[in-house]
């Protein structure tokens, strides 16, 4: 783990501690990838979408 330095003011040692676990408790939290939205897909952009009831509703939502 790095140093930590403080550059104004003096915190005791209660805040330094406070301030530690929330680093390390952000440190140790496990990342996941982003999802990713149907919406940002032009994969379904390009199918084809014929007339009949309900075509309206294919034109512009995701499956």
């Amino acid at each position: 783990m790095s140093a930590i330095r403080v550059l104004h003011g003096s915190p005791d040692d209660g805040e330094l501690a406070a301030l530690v676990a929330v680093l390390q408790a952000a440190r140790a939290r496990p990342r996941r990838a982003p999802e990713r939205s149907v919406w940002g897909d032009p994969a379904w952009r390009a199918r084809e979408v014929r007339a009949a009831p309900g075509a309206w509703r294919m034109s512009g939502l995701p499956r």
